[in-house]
């Protein structure tokens, strides 16, 4: 594990790097536009593009948008051409409103290997140049992975020493942060408001209640992920057709007050899918 300092001073130059213009002024991207607080109407829909990350990419927005979604997530690093996605951004006018970490499961924070977390770190890095040139504000990261050769304290340990750089952290099968407590508890050690939590309502399911969760997480949450849940296939079910008790969550989320985007991490299908997807979401969590 790098020490705290030596991981301090590689966040602070990932950050200090999104302050450095790479575009011209006719390039540079507007920040995403956040949905205004208070009504749950005012929540806007997007479209987590996690399997995109090669060109054409226009297609893919031109997609979503003629379906009805506002805003995508963008996966990073990736093999995309810059100018051509914001191109496709302008374009459509899908706002990209951050992006997720494409390489946190093989290159995780929690490492006993400190080449591997030196490549996490470099992974993190660029994925917040490319939200800020996408005009994005959240970058996506699972900070820790627990398995044989990493123990649950090596886990939280290691994570915490090396996650301080301006992220939202999400729960997923990775056998850590396995409770809403102990998730809040974890953000809560960064004493950072740029340190949040990215929740996914899905992922929880299998061991919790999403309602529970949101409620405890509260004014942590930054984002949020939308899939279904039902055994026995687990995520293959379509919204609504599962377990999740969504009225429970939409209660859930206007209680905290939430006020950011709603991103479904769903397969990407042909049209008649997409606007499938966005009724749904609509109808579960009264988007209209």
């Amino acid at each position: 594990s790098i020490h705290r300092r030596a991981f301090v001073q590689t966040a602070a130059a990932a950050v200090a790097a999104t302050a450095v213009p790479r575009l011209s002024s006719a390039d540079e991207p507007q920040k995403a536009e956040e949905p205004k607080a208070g009504a749950p109407g005012k929540w806007k829909k997007a479209f987590m593009l996690g399997g995109v990350n090669k060109g054409p990419i226009l297609p893919s927005f031109q997609l979503l948008k003629d379906a009805g979604f506002e805003g995508v997530e963008m996966i990073s690093p990736n093999q995309l051409d810059l100018k051509e996605v914001l191109a496709a951004r302008d374009k459509t006018g899908l706002v990209i409103h951050g992006v997720s970490g494409a390489r946190h499961w093989e290159l995780p924070l929690s490492d006993p290997d400190p080449k591997v977390v030196e490549r996490g770190m470099a992974a993190i890095k660029q994925s917040f140049l490319d939200c800020r040139d996408y005009g994005g504000t959240t970058v996506l990261v699972v900070p820790a992975v627990v398995n044989k050769k990493v123990s649950y304290r090596d886990a939280r340990t290691r994570s915490v020493e090396e996650a301080g750089v301006k992220i939202a952290v999400e729960e997923v099968w990775n056998k850590f942060l396995l409770s809403p407590i102990e998730f809040a508890s974890y953000i809560d050690e960064f004493e950072s408001p740029t340190v949040g939590a990215y929740f996914d309502v899905g992922n929880v399911v299998e061991f919790g209640y999403p309602e529970e969760w949101i409620h405890e997480l509260g004014k942590r949450i930054l984002k949020i992920h939308i899939k279904e849940y039902a055994k026995p296939k687990r995520f293959d079910y379509k919204l609504g057709e599962g377990e999740i008790d969504w009225p429970a969550v939409h209660k859930a989320l206007t209680d905290v007050g939430y006020d950011g985007w709603i991103t479904a991490e769903v397969g990407l299908g042909d049209l008649a899918e997409m606007k499938d997807v966005v009724s749904r979401m609509n109808q579960l969590l009264h988007l209209g």
